[in-house]
C-alpha cells in the first residue's frame, strides 16, 4: 500500500566534462558574492580542480577564500574553522569541493553562518536551524550523496559523537558532477562509496509498512546497477562510463526518489554505523557494510516480504525451502558481494574489535542519538542495537 509523500529535491544538477568551470557563473545565479570554498586533503590540489574552480570563481567576479583539510568522518573543530574564517571574509556563499565529507562540512559552517548559538546544538537535536546560508557542491567522489540531499554528518571529536542534521535548508542550490574528476579515486574508496550508495537506497527499501511498486523498481535497478559498475570499476577504474553511472546514482540514492511513498525509513544500520564510525574512525561505507548482515539477519523476520523479494529481484537468487531460506541466500548474496569489492561484513574483516563494554556504549550513545529507537523493517531500541553489535563481533 502506497504512503503519503512529499518529494522535495531543489538542486540543479549539472553533469558532464568540465562541468567544473560554470562553478562561477552558477554562485552568481543564486546570489553568491563573497564564497567559502570548503575542501578535504592535496587530492583537489593536485589534481588541479580546486584551481579550475576557484579561477572560475575569480573569472566572474567573485571574492574568494578557502578552507582545506576536510577529513572523512569530518569534524566539528573544522566546522568552527570555517565559521571564524567566513565571518571574518562576509562570506554569503558556502561552496564544498569534494565528496560528502566537503560538502557537509560546508552545510554545517552554512548553518552556524545563518543561525545564533552553537551550531553543534543542531547535530545534537536540542535546537533546530531556522535558516541555512546557500551551499553548492563540486562532486569529486561518488559516495555520500550530499549533494543533492537534506543531510549533513559530523563528528564532535571530544566526545566521540557522530551526529547528522537533516533539514531541507541546507539542501545544495547546485551540484556540479564531472564523472572525470572520479577517476582518480582509489579502489577502496570507490567501493566503500558504492556500499554508501546502495545502503542509502536499501534503508529505504526494507520496511514492512507499505511501498510502492515503481519506488521499488527504481530502487532494485539502482542497485542492481551501481553492483554491475562496482564490479567493473574494480577491474577498470579508468572506466568513464562506469564512473558516470554510479556518479548520478549517488545522488539518486539519496535524494529521496527511491523513498517515495514507503512506510518511512530505516537508517538503523547508518545509525549503527555511525557510533563505530565516531568511536573508532571507520570508513563510512565499510562500516556499512561490517553491520549490515548482522542488521538484516536480525530484523529479517519481522520484515521477511521485503527481504524475500530483495533476494529475488536483486540478488536473483532462487527461491530456497521457505520465504526464510530465500530471505537468507538473499543476505549472503550480499555479504559475497561486499566481499567481492574488498568490503568487510564482519567487526573482524573491519579490523575492529570492540570490547563488551565499548558495545553497550555504542548502544547508549545509538539510544541516544535516535531518541530512544529507529527503524522500519523492525522498530529497534538500546537492547536491539548492543545485539547487532555484538553478532557484527562474532561473525
Amino acid at each position: 500500500m502506497a504512503n503519503n509523500f512529499d518529494y522535495y529535491t531543489p538542486t540543479e544538477v549539472v553533469f558532464g566534462n568540465h562541468t567544473e568551470e560554470q562553478a562561477g557563473a552558477l554562485v552568481r545565479k543564486y546570489g553568491g558574492t563573497k564564497v567559502l570554498v570548503v575542501y578535504g586533503g592535496t587530492s583537489a590540489k593536485k589534481s588541479g580542480v580546486l584551481d579550475r574552480v576557484i579561477a572560475s570563481l575569480e573569472g566572474a567576479g567573485l571574492e574568494v577564500c578557502s578552507i582545506g583539510g576536510v577529513v572523512p568522518n569530518p569534524l566539528l573543530s573544522k566546522v568552527y574553522e570555517g565559521l571564524k574564517v567566513a565571518r571574518e571574509a562576509g562570506v554569503d556563499f558556502l561552496l564544498g569541493v569534494g565528496g560528502g565529507s566537503a560538502i557537509d562540512t560546508a552545510k554545517a559552517i552554512a548553518y552556524g553562518l545563518a543561525n545564533e548559538g552553537d551550531v553543534w546544538d543542531f547535530y545534537e537535536h536540542t535546537r533546530k536551524p531556522v535558516s541555512c546560508l546557500p551551499v553548492g557542491a563540486v562532486v569529486t567522489i561518488a559516495a555520500a550523496g550530499s549533494e543533492m540531499s537534506d543531510s549533513s554528518v559530523i563528528t564532535n571529536e571530544q566526545n566521540g559523537e557522530k551526529r547528522g542534521c537533516n533539514t531541507d535548508l541546507s539542501r545544495p542550490k547546485f551540484a556540479i558532477m564531472n564523472p572525470e574528476l572520479t577517476l582518480t579515486v582509489g579502489a577502496y574508496q570507490t567501493a566503500a562509496g558504492c556500499a554508501d550508495m546502495m545502503m542509502h537506497t536499501m534503508e529505504r527499501y526494507f520496511t514492512s509498512k507499505g511501498n510502492m511498486e515503481i519506488t521499488d523498481a527504481l530502487a532494485e535497478g539502482l542497485l542492481k546497477t551501481v553492483m554491475k559498475h562496482a564490479l567493473i570499476l574494480k577491474a577498470d577504474p579508468q572506466n568513464y562510463e562506469s564512473r558516470a553511472e554510479v556518479l548520478w546514482a549517488s545522488s539518486l540514492a539519496h535524494n529521496g526518489i527511491t523513498g517515495c511513498g514507503n512506510g518511512g525509513n530505516d537508517f538503523a544500520t547508518h545509525r549503527l554505523e555511525h557510533e563505530m564510525g565516531g568511536m573508532f574512525n571507520v570508513t563510512h561505507g565499510a562500516g556499512l557494510t561490517a553491520i549490515w548482515g548482522s542488521w538484516a539477519r536480525y530484523v529479517c523476520k519481522d520484515c521477511l516480504p521485503r527481504f524475500v523479494r530483495f533476494a529475488k529481484k536483486v540478488m536473483d537468487v532462487q527461491n530456497g525451502a521457505n520465504d526464510m531460506d530465500t530471505a537468507e541466500k538473499g543476505i549472503q548474496a550480499m555479504e559475497a558481494f561486499y566481499r567481492d569489492i574488498g568490503m568487510p561484513t564482519s567487526f573482524k574483516e573491519l579490523g575492529i574489535a570492540p570490547t563488551d563494554e565499548q558495545m553497550k556504549e555504542m548502544a547508549a550513545r545509538c539510544r541516544d542519538a535516535v531518541g530512544g529507537h529507529c527503524g522500519a523493517a523492525k522498530e529497534l531500541y538500546e537492547d536491539d542495537f548492543y545485539h547487532i553489535y555484538v553478532a557484527a563481533s562474532q561473525r
